[in-house]
């Protein structure tokens, strides 16, 4: 469809909100008791809306966010439908300042509402708009820092809704409470059922490989970062060192930062976060650079779109499911026997709960 022929873009819309989380979330670096997110809203002029979500992690950081993302509208107000086009347009808008941090975000809240509004245009779902049918994908379920006993209950709390996996947070005082925890969830899930850890990048390089290695004989399917998101020596010095797979990516800053890890074979494993890895534009860019590496995909929260698109990833591999913003959504994803249940929706699967968006407005 040639551009003339697009709708226009006519109106930006920017909620911020912050959900409470039904069981909080204890890291090794902290506990996520909230999320507070920003709606992002594109209607244009053929009356559709196209909706998204940005994760801003602390609420110290959410009104900024969702005026700096409400700045950007001149930006793109009375331009034809066309994200890949508005996506370029604003990296070399912010090409001086540097397109990380709170300015990636605002960018990739825009691109994920484009593509969202752009599908809702076609009558069709994100993934086909992709070239792709929605498929089931492998999904597990998140283990806070919460030692054996609140480990093990949390495990058997998603053994009980079916999941394929389980990932828990790990980087306790010493490497036997790793250990200890570890096999404390094995008990739990058995055999066939994926474990994968996650340090939160809580160690040094030196101090991951004799920790690891305490874990070589665990059956993890993979250790989640181990040491600093951005130290690609140090995490291809770990994934030398242990053969059980290393797993980076969620805190990558879109395409340069996944090619800077592959320059450095610093992880066995993919895992993408469609917001900091640049919207729905960053993710299919990425996914085509890890499929030409035979790197398998994986995402990191925003389960609904995650699934879209790990449908159209031809390396996908697991989806991270949370149920944390299931409260402002109307049609939450669903797992089924381990598996995402495709839903056959329209745009990218995200839909306003408007009844109840009104309770977590800030």
């Amino acid at each position: 469809m040639p551009s003339s022929h697009l709708p226009t873009i006519e109106k930006l819309t920017v909620r911020p909100v912050c959900v409470p989380l039904q069981h909080p979330h204890k890291t090794a670096s902290g506990v996520i008791t909230e999320s507070p997110l920003v709606l992002c809203d594109i209607t244009t002029s053929d009356n559709v809306t196209g909706h998204s979500l940005i994760f801003t992690y602390t609420k110290a950081a959410l009104k900024s966010t969702a005026t700096l993302l409400k700045e950007l509208e001149p930006l793109i107000a009375g331009k034809p439908l066309a994200p890949k086009t508005l996506e370029l347009e604003l990296s070399e808008k912010f090409r001086l300042l540097g397109k990380q941090g709170l300015v990636a975000m605002a960018i990739a809240a825009i691109d994920m509402a484009l593509w969202d509004a752009l599908a809702r245009t076609r009558h069709c779902s994100l993934s086909q708009l992709l070239g792709a049918s929605e498929k089931p994908i492998k999904a597990y379920g998140g283990i806070g820092f919460d030692g054996v006993k609140g480990c093990e209950k949390s495990a058997a709390y998603w053994m009980e809704q079916g999941f394929a996996g389980v990932k828990a947070k790990i980087g306790y005082a010493t490497a036997d409470d790793d250990l200890a925890v570890v096999r404390a969830i094995r008990n739990i899930v058995g055999d066939k059922t994926a474990l994968m850890i996650d340090y939160n990048q809580s160690l040094t390089p030196t101090e991951a490989i004799e920790r690891l290695k305490l874990l070589e004989n665990e059956q993890l399917t993979w250790i989640e970062e181990p040491t600093r998101a951005h130290d690609y020596a140090g995490h291809a010095e770990i994934a030398q060192a242990i053969k059980t797979p290393i797993q980076c990516g969620e805190n990558w800053w879109g395409l340069t930062d996944l090619q800077h890890a592959l320059n450095h074979q610093c992880s066995d494993y993919i895992m993408l976060d469609v917001m900091k890895i640049g919207g729905v534009t960053g993710w299919v860019e990425s996914a085509a650079l890890a499929h030409s590496h035979q790197k398998q995909v994986s995402s990191h929260l925003w389960p609904e779109i995650s699934a879209q698109l790990l449908s159209a990833t031809p390396t996908a591999h697991w989806l991270e499911y949370i149920d944390w913003w299931n409260p402002i959504l109307l049609n939450p994803l669903k797992i089924e026997n381990g598996f995402t249940v495709p839903n056959n929706a329209i745009g990218s699967g995200i839909e306003w709960n408007e009844e109840r968006i009104g309770e977590f407005l800030v």
